[in-house]
């Protein structure tokens, strides 16, 4: 009978981690953790004290940090494959998996499955001739060298293809590779994993080669494993079901979704909601079921389709199915920095970005150029983004992947201010109190289109009083709220009082506050 290694590549969710080894180790089968090492400490040594006992996990040799496109994900994938080969010689195959993957049919189902197909699970499709990619790099992901993450250091990342591309630095495929690309989640027969190791034993060339490809973990196993095995013995699919929204982010599965999932054909599914605990607990009893004869209808794929693309025929701006009461979720925190002079906000979040750990975004419904990373087209105009102002910043917690962060808002935003604040997840508002001296307002009146440069003067002595006094009552507003979390600060209030206030917003520490409160010229026009 097929017994299953399952690598599981990890970062946060401790006891969902423990309870699903226990649940897959429960069925007979095994699981080696990588959890990486820019986690939380604390998280690990809870995972691994929890399965210390538990003869069926075993734990990646060496953890590494790892980034979103770069090989640390597949150098993590090898650490935990290698640690399964050796601690579970009677492992038939090995399933990568996630923390956020839950299975959708039963273990008796799943052994039944794979003994009846003595076959390799794994995407493989031509990497020049598919059209698997669909935007953005091809290509310059394999002829020039990626050294930087795309996502944490942008500027590095792409000053360095373009120094590149401008000197001709391009580089050769190794001749005797046939570059493929898929998906990361695939599963393979031991045979298939053992001649995969060796192959990187004896071809480090190759290795290094994807060492500085961009995402590799859709390019490495998938090339290697139809160099290494004879492409009959290969399903170009992946056993686990997953789909993507039209801004090229995964499908997130709630509650109701358990008579769709269970109809798919596939093994397991991501991403499973860490707030879909009713879901959670169903598939947890369903592996665990003796159920081996499931209804395949394959629905998913066709009534998402609708429900995105002709379900909103006529209701063009209409939300799409998973926007609908959408959440940024409970347990993250927002932190609305809002402030009508956005150099100072610019200011602040440079700081808090220096010195925190804290990603702080500017003015992302003002200004085209807000520092956003790469969001799939829901970032490239800003009606879009108001729009689906709520995907799009849940959107920055998962490319983020931090429990916190931070946005600008101009005090103009009430109706945004207010929409954020009826969300699950804790918001919290730091206004920054600014005084509108006669040239600011003069500067603001030509910004907004009130005035130009040659406008008669006593045009603008008139329009002076009217637009202050507005400025002023923007705030006013916004203080009418009577938020919980609220606090403010300013040049006048002077640096104690503005550090304790970014203390008890920040969560920081005094130290940390008052950097942030010493930042040079913050008030400054």
């Amino acid at each position: 009978m097929a017994r299953i290694a399952f690598i599981l590549l990890c970062h946060k969710d401790p006891k969902g981690i423990i309870a699903q080894a226990q649940r897959l180790t429960g069925s007979g089968d095994f699981v080696s953790i990588h959890f990486d090492a820019r986690a939380n400490p604390a998280d690990f040594d809870m995972v691994r004290q929890a399965l210390a006992d538990n003869p069926g996990v075993t734990f990646a040799a060496r953890r590494l940090k790892c980034g979103w496109g770069e090989w640390s994900l597949v150098g993590a994938t090898l650490e935990a494959v290698r640690a399964a080969v050796r601690a579970f010689p009677s492992a038939t195959h090995f399933y990568m998996l996630s923390g956020d993957c839950m299975p959708i049919k039963s273990a008796a189902y799943t052994h039944e499955f794979l003994d009846a197909h003595d076959l390799d699970y794994i995407e493989n499709f031509d990497f020049f001739e598919s059209d698997w990619i669909k935007t953005g790099f091809k290509e310059e992901r394999l002829i020039y060298r990626h050294w930087f993450n795309e996502r944490t250091q942008k500027k590095l990342f792409y000053g360095s293809y373009e120094l590149q591309k401008r000197l001709g630095l391009v580089r050769q495929v190794p001749p005797d590779i046939q570059v493929m690309i898929g998906s990361q989640w695939w599963c393979l027969r031991r045979q298939t994993m053992e001649k995969v190791l060796a192959f990187c034993d004896e071809r480090p060339d190759v290795v290094r080669f994807f060492q500085t490809t961009w995402i590799p973990d859709e390019t490495f196993f998938q090339t290697i494993v139809p160099h290494v095995v004879p492409r009959r013995e290969i399903r170009p699919r992946t056993l686990t079901f997953l789909m993507f929204t039209d801004y090229g982010m995964p499908v997130t599965f709630y509650n109701d979704h358990y008579d769709l999932l269970r109809g798919q054909d596939y093994l397991f599914a991501r991403k499973i909601s860490g707030e879909a605990i009713e879901l959670r607990e169903r598939l947890g009893a369903l592996w665990k079921a003796d159920d081996t004869r499931f209804a395949i209808s394959n629905e998913a794929a066709g009534l998402y389709r609708f429900l995105t693309q002709r379900g909103r025929i006529g209701r063009r701006f209409g939300q799409r199915f998973w926007e609908a009461e959408g959440s940024l979720g409970r347990g993250r925190t927002l932190i609305l920095i809002v402030a009508k002079k956005w150099h100072v906000a610019k200011r602040l979040t440079a700081a808090i970005r220096w010195h925190t750990g804290i990603p702080a975004v500017n003015y992302l419904f003002n200004e085209l150029d807000a520092q956003l990373p790469d969001m799939g087209g829901i970032e490239t105009t800003l009606a879009k983004r108001e729009r689906h102002r709520r995907a799009l910043v849940k959107m920055l917690f998962v490319l983020f992947d931090k429990p916190c962060i931070a946005i600008c808002l101009d005090t103009s935003a009430l109706g945004l201010i207010q929409d954020f604040l009826e969300d699950k997840a804790d918001t919290r508002v730091l206004l920054i109190d600014s005084e509108f001296d006669e040239d600011y307002v003069r500067g603001h009146i030509e910004r907004v289109g009130l005035a130009g440069r040659h406008s008669a003067p006593d045009h603008l002595n008139r329009l002076i009083p009217a637009v202050r006094s507005d400025l002023e009552h923007e705030a006013e507003r916004i203080r009418d709220l009577e938020i919980e979390e609220f606090e403010t600060i300013s040049r006048d209030k002077g640096e104690q009082a503005n550090a304790a206030a970014l203390q008890q917003l920040l969560g920081v520490t005094p130290e940390v506050a008052a950097e942030l409160a010493r930042t040079p010229n913050l008030f400054d026009d």
